[in-house]
């Protein structure tokens, strides 16, 4: 009987897709990442399905949109019952671990959803029934940039506060490698890295890369959606340190394919690349995510291993929803009825398959959004009377966005008023519901933009 892969799962954290070379970087800031490309599968179109880093999280640990596991916005813990893809995968045989960022343990905040009992695990050690089913290795923190900066910190292995010196990309690639080094192959391996990284430090209201990244990387070419938006954010002083921090992942990519091939695993081990959302750099709002556009849904997705072999570049719309499903697939494990998304598997194999034409997005914190992405339209919807931290869901709507992405893809015109784009407008609202419907929302009404 064939040995089942082992599954390691790259996260980062706010990485654009046009920080990597095979997107497009002109810069030489991920030659490793280029590499796991060349020889494996990469993603053209991937994207966030909730451009913030809790829901997200939850996302990808359920395969279930965020509103269905109710955290629909951040400082709302898993549910203790939540069906997750390592409990899944420990039902299968794997041994599961986790190394980093975790956000899905704590509880906070006034909601008019019922949320749950209030807990802080922001700074203290996370109990193992908090861990989302990862029980064989785990060094975690839950809001790692409250324990850590760019340089230096703490995290906590199972209940152990463990400090740390040095680059903390570094650092959190350390704790991978000691779990490699103590892998003793008896089962696969399912192992979850949540980086932090390039996500900018909370306290110190800026980008951290490593010393030198100003340096290094003054001669960057910005992105055009950057330079073209008549708000100008704050990219212009950060971006040097952006790329320092996109480099240093990438370096670490290289020591854990090292250590793999060192290590007789790199052949039977499936590594996933990508990241939770973008950044728009304050250019879209007063932060940086939580936004419909590109620079803050649109994600790196690389993808090498058992069944991603062969330099293949997918063009088909793939959504982070899509992950769960598709690492339950390269397990063998069947993908239950309940679970959200469609193993990439399909599209990969170039067999004629019903591939979804769009990615559904949901909104939340800035404001309580829903959104479709096509080959063609950006379509948007914000519920006028909601708030997007107190409130999951609405009953009605209202057209904000509507971009065509063909001829204008870095979003400077929007078509939501425009009559000309009446018929595209209703056309697109009528998938938007039904994509709503499909992730267990009700059935709204959508008015147009007045």
């Amino acid at each position: 009987m064939k040995r089942k892969p082992n599954i390691l799962f790259i996260f980062s954290d706010q990485q654009r897709w046009d920080t990597v070379g095979c997107y497009g970087q002109p810069l030489d800031i991920t030659p490793n990442l280029d590499d796991l490309a060349k020889d494996g599968v990469r993603i053209e179109n991937a994207f966030t399905c909730q451009p913030v880093c809790g829901p997200a999280r939850a996302c990808l640990q359920t395969g279930k949109y965020a509103t269905e596991t109710g955290c629909y916005r951040n400082a709302i813990a898993l549910p203790l019952d939540a069906n997750t893809v390592p409990r899944y995968l420990s039902q299968a045989g794997y041994e599961v671990g986790y190394v980093g960022k975790w956000h899905l343990a704590s509880t906070g905040y006034d909601s008019n959803e019922d949320i749950g009992e209030v807990c802080n695990y922001e700074t203290t050690a996370i109990p193992p029934e908090r861990r989302g089913g990862y029980k064989d290795y785990w060094v975690a923190a839950d809001v790692l940039e409250y324990t850590s900066h760019g340089y230096d910190g703490y995290m906590f292995k199972d209940m152990e506060k463990v400090e740390f010196k040095g680059y903390r990309v570094d650092a959190t690639t350390d704790f991978v490698l000691d779990y490699l080094d103590g892998y003793t192959g008896e089962k696969p391996f399912f192992l979850f890295t949540s980086y932090i990284e390039p996500h900018h430090q909370n306290d110190r209201n800026r980008y951290e890369g490593p010393d030198g990244s100003k340096e290094r990387f003054k001669d960057y070419v910005p992105p055009k959606d950057l330079v073209s938006n008549t708000e100008k954010g704050d990219w212009e002083e950060n971006y040097p340190d952006y790329l320092g921090c996109c480099a240093s992942l990438d370096e670490n990519v290289g020591r854990i394919r090292k250590k793999l091939r060192e290590l007789g695993l790199e052949e039977d081990t499936l590594i996933i690349y990508t990241s939770d959302h973008g950044s728009h750099f304050r250019t879209r709002n007063k932060e940086y995510k939580r936004s419909c556009h590109e620079s803050a849904i649109r994600v790196p997705m690389i993808l090498n291993g058992p069944g991603f072999r062969g330099g293949k570049v997918v063009k088909e719309l793939v959504s982070l929803i899509d992950l769960p499903a598709t690492i339950l697939n390269s397990a063998g494990v069947e993908q239950p009825e309940d679970m959200q998304g469609y193993p990439i598997q399909q599209v990969v194999d170039g067999k004629e398959v019903k591939w979804q034409k769009e990615v559904f997005l949901q909104i939340s914190e800035s404001q309580l959004g829903r959104a479709i992405r096509t080959d063609k339209w950006k379509y948007c919807v914000t519920a006028p009377d909601k708030s997007g931290g107190m409130d999951s869901h609405s009953d009605t709507y209202v057209e904000t966005f509507l971009y065509d992405l063909e001829k204008d893809p870095c979003e400077l015109t929007n078509l939501v008023k425009d009559p000309a784009y009446v018929k595209v407008r209703e056309e697109l609202a009528s998938r938007l519901i039904k994509r709503m419907k499909e992730a267990k929302e009700q059935e709204p009404v959508i008015l147009p933009a007045k």
